[in-house]
């Protein structure tokens, strides 16, 4: 990770971590940049999600880019993985998202794509990041060399075609609910169900700039929950901000993580002899009930860091097709190169109209182990991580666990804290555990 960008972006508060002015810089390197490098004015495409801010960031964008050169190609309100697709699809250069996820409105981000629809490759970042402190010179476009913006709504709409393309079942006869989140997904997700026949109902829907995520979508699943209980419906879908991840409501009113996800549709491609590698992506994070599932059905996984870039990266070096995260952020590489919420909610769907089963029942198999994680601020991470007290303490745990639960001691990317988790088969197993870790810390004189 660079000095502005992490692994999902620049992100901060709106004009405070991240300003105007940032966002016009970045314009003005990546218009030069490409350019430059391709002898050609550049093409980029922005969307850009609901927040008031993100008119501020586009424009500011678009102020950059064309002074550099650049044509900017604006998709207005529109997901991230539509940003992905139409910068892979169309011819573009690189592509810019506006967006904090699932953050609340007064948080912002600048993502990042390339040519082919991935994050931006980090010699490229570091080099915006060079610009971003002064250290390098970009010269002002002149006279018939300066950009132009162009009106690029129909790159969203040839998005949503392209969903709509890779449904095979029809959803006639099916009530579905979608949480929209007030957010990016609010102009694309209704539309998509819609025409595959499926009776849709949709809350929070009604975007002002400031309700995005707020008390809805992915990280408040509950409204939903509720939502689906009370009409009767057979299924629910739950996006966030800029609708690459997604959640699920089965029946019943249970929530279906990306773990449980990630070993239905696992399962549909193993049956199907679609699984490469007869493996599922997973990150350090997923419950330990995942993996116990996955052994019965002689599914192998592997395990990378938190992260659903470390995810891709590990698809696309050994060829695996299905990963993600318990968050629900998951990654089909069949069909995009990033998460992508509302085709993660067809993908249940067409295995639930494939096999004739609900939600609930395709689910059942994951059982999550109760799970215990507590945060303890240190004075050094390195060195925390690296006592040999500390590590005795862990692996006595390990092995008091054995294969009936686990113990992750990570630190924390952007805080002065290390994180002990456990998985085990009681809640009590699990506080006595971790306690047991974090008091060996404490006595080592790390904990602040």
């Amino acid at each position: 990770m660079g000095k502005y960008f992490g692994t999902d972006g620049f992100r901060g508060e709106a004009n405070i971590n991240l300003t105007y002015d940032h966002a016009v810089k970045i314009g003005r390197f990546l218009g030069w940049y490409y350019g430059k490098r391709l002898n050609k004015k550049a093409k980029i495409v922005i969307g850009k999600d609901t927040r008031r801010s993100s008119y501020m960031f586009e424009y500011a964008l678009c102020a950059g880019l064309t002074a550099s050169g650049a044509d900017a190609y604006i998709m207005h309100v529109t997901t991230t993985p539509s940003v992905s697709y139409i910068a892979r699809t169309d011819d573009f250069d690189c592509g810019i998202m506006i967006s904090a996820s699932h953050n609340p409105y007064y948080d912002n981000g600048i993502k990042l794509v390339n040519e082919y629809g991935e994050k931006m490759d980090e010699e490229t970042i570091l080099k915006v990041e060079e610009y971003l402190d002064g250290n390098t010179e970009v010269p002002l476009a002149e006279r018939n060399e300066i950009g132009r913006t162009v009106d690029y709504v129909e790159g969203r709409n040839r998005y949503i075609g392209y969903l709509i393309s890779l449904s095979k079942y029809s959803f006639k006869g099916k009530k579905v609910g979608l949480d929209v989140a007030n957010g990016a997904a609010w102009s694309i997700a209704k539309g998509v169900f819609d025409a595959l026949g499926a009776k849709t109902y949709v809350i929070n829907n009604e975007p002002d700039g400031f309700n995005i995520n707020t008390g809805c979508g992915s990280t408040h699943i509950e409204g939903l929950q509720k939502f689906v209980v009370e009409n009767g419906l057979d299924v629910g879908f739950a996006y966030d901000g800029d609708a690459d991840r997604c959640l699920c409501v089965d029946e019943k009113g249970n929530v279906v993580t990306g773990d449980h996800i990630m070993y239905i549709y696992g399962l549909y491609m193993k049956e199907r002899g679609k699984l490469a590698n007869n493996t599922v992506v997973t990150t350090v994070m997923s419950n330990f009930g995942l993996y116990k599932a996955l052994d019965k059905v002689g599914i192998d996984y592997a395990k990378t860091k938190v992260g659903d870039k470390y995810v891709y990266e590990n698809m696309v070096t050994y060829g695996n097709r299905i990963g993600g995260e318990q968050s629900g952020h998951i990654i089909f590489t069949n069909y995009a190169t990033t998460g992508d919420g509302i085709l993660t909610s067809l993908k249940m769907m067409e295995v639930m109209q494939a096999k004739g089963k609900t939600l609930s029942e395709l689910a059942a198999p994951v059982v999550f182990y109760p799970q215990v994680l507590k945060n303890v601020r240190v004075t050094s991470k390195p060195e925390t991580q690296n006592d040999p007290d500390v590590q005795a303490a862990v692996q006595k745990v390990a092995d008091a666990l054995g294969d009936t639960g686990r113990i992750l001691v990570r630190e924390s990317g952007t805080e002065p804290v290390i994180r002990v988790m456990v998985e085990a088969e009681s809640d009590g197993q699990c506080e006595k555990y971790v306690d047991s870790v974090i008091e060996v810390i404490k006595n080592k004189g790390y904990a602040i």
